[in-house]
């Protein structure tokens, strides 16, 4: 398989599109280092199907303490965590070949209504967790002289406003940037840096959306394929950077989003 012998490290995959991702790379062969802050039971969840499929995983934050793993408290957006977490993966499964930086938040708020605390909460975790953890990984990394992929899953909102949540565009447009940087920077090491940018994904997230019909068909209205994403329209692209069939490519940002983002009009 495309992935055999590589460990994954995926942030954020106790559900939604991170689980999908994580599965997706065990499919492919690869060892997963599957994280969560909040949600152990969807971790558990996760790692079922992994072991289902083949893959080998080890639950971060969880409370296990049986062959699948250990307990590890990771929030992402505390750096000592984020530390915390790459180091233990390392430990675990001896490596990490491929960090994929899922995890995110949002909050919605006017912008003069933010307060500092919301806007730190979505910063720390959206891209000082990301910044940290990807420098972790690429320590590990130059001191084992090996090479490695950084895949970040943005938003279509790196590019496109999104009112009413202007710290989470800020967020996103700052990895945007990081990306494009990074990728200059770490070409040289054979660290591959590159972004997935989602557009409407049919995950937990969006469950409001989903059970309002008006909403929806607007939205619907504006992505030319006429539908919501599924998790597996992100994790199979995930794979395919993830593999050595897509190592001349880095410094890009890939929208999945059905069209939206050249189609959008704010309704």
């Amino acid at each position: 398989m495309a992935l055999d012998g590589k460990v994954a490290l995926v942030t954020g995959s106790s559900q939604g599109i991170g689980k999908d991702i994580a599965i997706r790379l065990a499919k492919e062969g690869a060892k997963v280092v599957v994280n969560y802050r909040s949600h152990p039971e969807g971790a558990e969840e996760t790692l079922d199907e992994i072991k289902s499929v083949g893959g080998t995983c080890h639950m971060v934050e969880g409370y296990c303490n049986d062959e699948r793993g250990y307990s590890v408290g990771a929030d992402l957006g505390m750096v000592e965590d984020v530390q915390r977490l790459v180091a233990d993966s390392i430990d675990h499964f001896g490596q990490v070949d491929i960090l994929v930086n899922n995890a995110g938040i949002e909050k919605h708020a006017p912008f003069w209504e933010v307060d500092e605390k919301a806007f730190e909460a979505v910063l720390n975790v959206n891209l000082k967790g990301v910044f940290f953890a990807t420098q972790a990984v690429v320590k590990h990394l130059m001191a084992t002289q090996r090479s490695g992929k950084i895949i970040n899953i943005s938003s279509v909102h790196e590019e496109l406003p999104f009112p009413n949540f202007a710290a989470y565009c800020a967020s996103k447009g700052g990895l945007k940037m990081l990306t494009r940087d990074l990728s200059v920077e770490l070409a040289p090491y054979g660290i591959t840096v590159n972004n997935v940018a989602p557009g409407a994904i049919e995950t937990p997230i969006n469950t409001k959306l989903l059970n309002d019909p008006e909403k929806l068909n607007a939205l619907l209205t504006n992505i030319p394929l006429g539908r919501l994403g599924q998790p597996k329209d992100i994790s199979g692209l995930v794979a395919f950077l993830a593999s050595e069939d897509a190592s001349y490519m880095t410094g890009s940002t890939f929208f999945v989003d059905g069209g939206l983002t050249w189609n959008y009009q704010e309704q």
